[in-house]
């Protein structure tokens, strides 16, 4: 291998790691839509504006574990106060970042400038998002992709006075009680017979409520709204 070679794969070689890694991180959970690859950007970013292969493993290493912490354990249905809400991975996880890399950088104003446009990004980028939720229907919010094992058919929501709700009617045996036991595993828990909420979110809270409606003894209707 020539020098040429083994510079380019030292330059590159833990950089393309960064951001595989960081790209995995923020598609969990595999099995549902994509809500959080914007945690890639600072990740990407620092990648450019370390100075230094020390530098840059031990801080995109540490902006990787806060990308855990930010996806991971709302993809796996944790809920409460510690648990960061998607919005956020827009605008607080930059933030975080920010801070984190700023000591690390060797060229200061150059780095500055790079951090500032990925907080700016990051607010711009979260404004959408709740612009855009605004009036339109909830996304998944962990009641799917249902149980395994139930049939779901989804209506058509319905929105009015300033929400928007989605259904789905899930049918197979013990349903019901199937898609109660699937909605308490994902972090909902009863606020009433008739309801159940998950709340999520560091600074600001992001709650979403849940009211199964039972038909029949195999069949159920599960309606979702952000509260």
């Amino acid at each position: 291998m020539s020098n040429l070679e083994e510079s380019v794969r030292q330059r590159l070689g833990w950089r393309a790691a960064l951001v595989v890694a960081a790209v995995i991180v923020g598609t969990f959970p595999w099995n549902a839509a994509p809500s959080s690859l914007f945690g890639v950007v600072p990740i990407f970013i620092w990648c450019f504006l370390a100075g230094s292969r020390k530098a840059g493993v031990t801080v995109g290493s540490i902006l990787l574990a806060l990308l855990v912490w930010f996806v991971v354990p709302r993809g796996l249905g944790w809920s409460g106060p510690l648990v960061p809400s998607e919005v956020e991975v827009y605008w607080l996880y930059p933030m975080i970042a920010a801070v984190v890399c700023l000591p690390a950088l060797r060229r200061v104003w150059t780095g500055v400038l790079g951090l500032v446009t990925m907080i700016m990004a990051g607010f711009l980028a979260a404004a959408v998002v709740l612009i855009g939720q605004l009036e339109a229907k909830p996304g998944d919010e962990g009641v799917l992709p249902g149980p395994a094992g139930l049939r779901m058919a989804e209506g058509s929501g319905h929105c009015g006075s300033g929400n928007c709700s989605r259904e789905v009617i899930a049918t197979g045996d013990r349903a019901p009680d199937v898609m109660r036991e699937h909605l308490e595993s994902r972090g909902f828990t009863v606020r009433t017979p008739a309801r159940l909420c998950r709340a999520t979110g560091l600074v600001f809270t992001h709650e979403v409520c849940v009211e199964p409606k039972k038909i029949s003894s195999d069949a159920v209707e599960v309606t979702w709204y952000v509260n």
